[in-house]
């Protein structure tokens, strides 16, 4: 590769940025770039490329309209970022970086030789499409320059300082587009289920991608919170300790960005991370978020393992835990009062084919009887 495209690569891998990728029909050559240099791992999480029609829409969810088009570059970004949430290292910026393109093949095209990249973040949306000269470059030529294009989408959007020379003529000159998110439009994206997740840090960063969660309403986050996690990371070493608020209630309306936002600003004056995503259910939480450790009451976890919840079917229950197992998934549990009789773990009975995925948090380490709905009541509230 060319001396300045090696220096603008070796500066994306410096740059603390995690990216996923998506790419179809060119800018196959930017991938050697990127993957042929050292410090690659701490970059690029994982490369898709969709070529077939099958593919491209099990990976959108849909049938694009057009396959070569702004809005399935977006798309593709917006996929590729919510991948590159569920895989990233806490702390760093993600984005998802999505290309496609109709460029020059072994038949002659009718249309133009085009293509789209688009970049997603936390905070914005960045797509630049360029139709090229017909017949002036070979097909390698025409991936060479959409190559230039993906590498220098995905430089700006790690701030890194680069001098592209994409080598294109002046009736080729990209037309840009760029949206800017604020937290208010972070979490309607959230709650529209666009985006599956938004990430506060107000703790210390650390370079650790597993996760210890406690999940609640937190209405109001109270000092049992707090001693619980402490506690429960305190039983995982190697775990980051997060709350989690999910926007949607499996019974009740979602909650407004306004409440999402009041509720965000107690665990900001604590200095705790909170996660806002839109998953209810521990079944899909365990999709969002791979590998991770989920605190819950013996409340919870008796209605886990109990086949009510699934329709009667014992079956489905043990494949829907045990799909949650074979992703890492695990239970701390702590004793909660059920029905006026305080009930742990050893309390419940667990299923054989579970056995290690639930583990017990002992009474002498935590026990807290007061609840959100408690302490609301007291304060009238």
């Amino acid at each position: 590769m060319e001396s300045w495209v090696r220096a603008v690569v070796e500066a994306i891998h410096s740059s603390r940025s995690q990216a996923v990728i998506y790419l179809a029909g060119g800018a196959s050559q930017a991938l050697g770039w990127l993957l042929s240099v050292p410090g690659a791992s701490s970059t690029v999480l994982e490369v898709v490329v969709p070529y077939s029609r099958a593919s491209m829409a099990q990976l959108l969810g849909k049938m694009p309209l057009q396959f070569t088009s702004k809005m399935a570059a977006e798309d593709m970004a917006r996929a590729a970022y919510n991948r590159a949430l569920k895989l990233s290292v806490p702390g760093l910026q993600v984005m998802g970086v999505g290309f496609t393109g109709s460029l020059a093949s072994a038949r002659p095209k009718h249309g133009d030789h085009r293509f789209y990249v688009s970049t997603w973040t936390h905070n914005g949306l960045r797509t630049s499409h360029v139709t090229l000269l017909k017949g002036l470059r070979s097909r390698e030529e025409e991936d060479k320059v959409s190559s230039y294009f993906l590498l220098k989408a995905i430089a700006d959007t790690c701030r890194v300082s680069a001098t592209i020379q994409p080598g294109i003529q002046e009736p080729e000159i990209p037309e840009e587009s760029v949206e800017q998110f604020d937290e208010d439009q972070e979490l309607q994206q959230v709650i529209d289920g666009q985006v599956c997740m938004k990430v506060y840090h107000f703790a210390a960063e650390k370079n650790i991608s597993r996760k210890v969660i406690l999940p609640g309403s937190f209405n109001p986050l109270h000092d049992g919170h707090l001693r619980l996690l402490e506690v429960a990371s305190s039983m995982c070493d190697d775990g980051l300790p997060f709350f989690e608020i999910s926007a949607i209630n499996a019974d009740k309306p979602p909650l407004s960005i306004a409440e999402i936002k009041r509720r965000v600003e107690q665990f900001r004056k604590a200095g705790k991370n909170v996660i806002i995503s839109n998953q209810p259910y521990f079944y899909k939480k365990a999709e969002l978020f791979p590998g991770s450790a989920f605190i819950i009451g013996a409340d919870t976890a008796a209605r886990l393992v109990n086949p009510k919840y699934y329709g009667g079917d014992y079956n489905r229950m043990l494949e829907i835990l045990l799909e949650c197992k074979s992703m890492g998934t695990t239970f701390l549990v702590g004793g909660r009062m059920i029905e006026g009789v305080f009930k742990a773990l050893d309390d419940l009975e667990i299923p054989e084919e579970l056995s290690g995925m639930f583990i017990s948090i002992p009474e002498e380490k935590f026990r807290m009887d007061i609840s959100s709905t408690e302490i609301r009541k007291r304060l009238g509230l």
